[in-house]
């Protein structure tokens, strides 16, 4: 199949995708995915762009859909959140998540601010740009796979899919609209050749390569060839980390990290760790398998799925 039939194939169904998906609002990054769907949606709706990040970070967000939502004419709303803020999110966080790993925490804070923020300004429903990682062979931790290999991994993915992003829309009344993976779109990138995925341009490897081709001209070059950023890095929640591991002096964390590994049977592996699970165990208690047999997480308890690499609970991996 040629590269330009695959384009064209691309940006059609994506643009009925957005169609289907139409929100108020977006939850803009000002990386590829939410990019592409700004421009799509933009031609039929007068879309709210929200863009957030943690104020004493660089949060390279900001700057990226300053530029996307300028090229559009969009409303952009910019809401750069403190400390208090915060820390003040992640209860909710991890109580609508069920989750205490750090990266799907830091993570998510950022989206549930978007998603309150979204809810103050009234507006009811958002659009996201999830699922694309996962469809188009987004992360880097695939790009050196040969090619049977990736094709396996991806398709475990594809049977794992989770997105923080609507879990907790529904706990603050909000729609969350995900155009990625409307039904059409989704096919047609699972039947895809994963070749068209993650290619070499240039001397660099490429993750979502037929994404970028396809769009290509149409959005700013500076955001088509954006490297991929994790959330918490673009906006800035990456500094919980350090922020929470001075919070919790040696002695402390030793002497929790071994009260819990010996009446909870849970293995805390940094003092960010601790801090979410004590909020964990505090709300929603220790964790225990909720089903005899199957597979369990060795480092929590918690119940996965039998092909799982990954603990949606703890964040413990590989498992």
């Amino acid at each position: 199949m040629e590269i330009e039939e695959v384009c064209a194939k691309l940006r059609s169904l994506l643009k009925e995708a957005v169609l289907r998906n139409m929100s108020e609002g977006i939850l803009l990054s000002g990386g590829l995915d939410t990019s592409i769907i700004a421009y799509l949606a933009s031609a039929n709706n007068r879309l709210k762009a929200l863009t957030v990040a943690f104020d004493a970070a660089p949060a390279p967000d900001v700057e990226y859909a300053k530029l996307m939502a300028k090229s559009l004419n969009l409303d952009h709303i910019i809401h750069l959140f403190n400390e208090h803020e915060l820390l003040n999110s992640i209860p909710i966080v991890i109580n609508t998540l069920k989750s205490f790993d750090p990266m799907e925490i830091r993570n998510s804070v950022s989206i549930f601010i978007a998603l309150r923020l979204a809810k103050e300004r009234g507006i009811k429903s958002v659009i996201t740009g999830d699922g694309s990682d996962e469809l188009f062979a987004g992360y880097s931790f695939l790009f050196d796979l040969k090619k049977e290999q990736l094709d396996f991994e991806l398709r475990r993915m594809w049977e794992s899919m989770f997105f923080s992003s609507i879990p907790l829309g529904k706990a603050l009344g909000v729609d969350v609209k995900t155009p990625f993976l409307d039904l059409e779109l989704k096919s047609y990138a699972m039947s895809l050749d994963s070749q068209y995925k993650i290619k070499k341009e240039g001397h660099q490897t490429w993750g979502k390569w037929i994404l970028r081709k396809a769009f290509d001209g149409l959005l700013p070059e500076v955001i088509v060839w954006r490297v991929k950023t994790p959330i918490e890095y673009g906006s800035g929640t990456n500094l919980l980390t350090n922020l929470l591991e001075k919070r919790i002096n040696d002695f402390k964390f030793d002497e929790k990290k071994r009260r819990y590994l010996e009446e909870d049977k849970v293995i805390i592996r940094d003092k960010e760790q601790l801090w979410y699970y004590e909020i964990y165990r505090k709300i929603i208690g220790i964790p225990r398998r909720a089903k005899h047999g199957g597979k369990n997480c060795p480092f929590c308890n918690s119940d996965v799925n039998e092909n799982a690499k990954y603990c949606r609970v703890c964040g413990a991996y590989p498992i």
